[in-house]
């Protein structure tokens, strides 16, 4: 990318001021949800910033490509570049590729503290949801295996959606075992696949689709997992249904308010109008250590404690 083509991209994007840390998420994502926030944490003043492309995966490289070396950590929305399940990592190869161009900075895509932040957050909230007695979908698990698990832990009846919503096969997996087994088996093959294949980018987040596990939803007192799933295939009528999330803006409550919902649990509070996505928080962490790498788990929990962060509930 030449200098004048980086400064065009970026003829809106405004640094951090002297003093702040400055964390951006590069989504793949609606540029309806983007947003700046400052904030300050263990008296560090921070820049919390999204961007989305609507699904423009070269945009997005381009992106990081002019920020490299500008901004503390990046954020990866929209896409992983690992999923860990059943304490393998699995890469995606072509979202490898599109961050390629950060050669400075670090890149976070959140499944580091998916693996830790969300076990966590479902131990805490056992006192307040009584798991053992709920019955819990969760559309997607294997991008979210530490909450599926911890879930499975706690003793919930659980739907794990991932053939039911991701080949669109009825086969609902009910069982913690039954997930792992197909983790081993199809995420060999899906991480060498395009991955908007499977997940809504751009435009596909502001629309839902009924498909044959629509009806799970009835089924479940609790929708867990990520808010785009969830919502992409939820029906009309979410009458006193809980969803457990993590990236939630303003127009995501009154879409859930507009369709019942009845409580909203995020797994962290929120920082400043909104609640961020695991990405953001994870290059957070990443920034406010100094690093210029993923933390460890340890290191992750140690974090999340000293920041104070736990779920949060609304009734909506």
């Amino acid at each position: 990318m030449t200098a004048t083509q980086s400064d065009s991209l970026l003829a809106d994007w405004k640094p951090a001021p002297a003093g702040f840390k400055h964390v951006v998420s590069v989504s793949i994502g609606s540029s309806k949800r983007n947003a700046r926030e400052e904030i300050s944490v263990l008296a560090q003043p921070f820049i919390l910033e999204r961007i989305g492309t609507d699904g423009d995966a070269g945009k997005a490289a381009e992106l990081f490509q002019a920020l490299d070396g500008r901004v503390d950590a990046f954020g990866l929305g929209g896409a992983d570049i690992y999923v860990i399940a059943d304490g393998k990592r699995y890469t995606f190869g072509n979202v490898k590729k599109l961050v390629a161009n950060a050669k400075l900075t670090p890149v976070l895509d959140g499944s580091g503290l998916k693996n830790t932040l969300e076990r966590d957050a479902i131990a805490q909230l056992d006192s307040v949801m009584n798991w053992r007695t709920k019955k819990v979908l969760m559309v997607s698990a294997v991008d979210r295996f530490g909450m599926a698990e911890a879930l499975a832990q706690a003793g919930a009846d659980i739907v794990y959606g991932d053939i039911v919503f991701g080949l669109n096969i009825d086969r609902p997996l009910r069982s913690i075992a039954s997930l792992r087994r197909v983790a081993r088996l199809v995420l060999p093959a899906i991480t060498k696949l395009p991955q908007d294949w499977f997940y809504p980018t751009g435009a596909k987040q502001e629309s839902s689709v009924a498909g044959k596990g629509t009806r799970y939803y009835a089924w479940a007192d609790v929708i867990a997992g990520d808010t785009h799933y969830a919502k992409r295939y939820a029906p009309h009528d979410l009458s006193g249904k809980t969803i457990l999330t993590q990236t939630i803006t303003e127009a995501d409550r009154v879409w859930m308010k507009e369709r019942g919902v009845a409580r909203l649990i995020t797994t962290t509070p929120r920082m400043g109008s909104r609640n961020f996505a695991t990405n953001v928080l994870e290059a957070f962490f990443v920034a406010l250590s100094g690093k210029k790498e993923a933390l460890s788990e340890s290191e992750y929990l140690r974090y999340v404690r000293e920041v104070g962060f736990k779920p949060e509930i609304n009734d909506l």
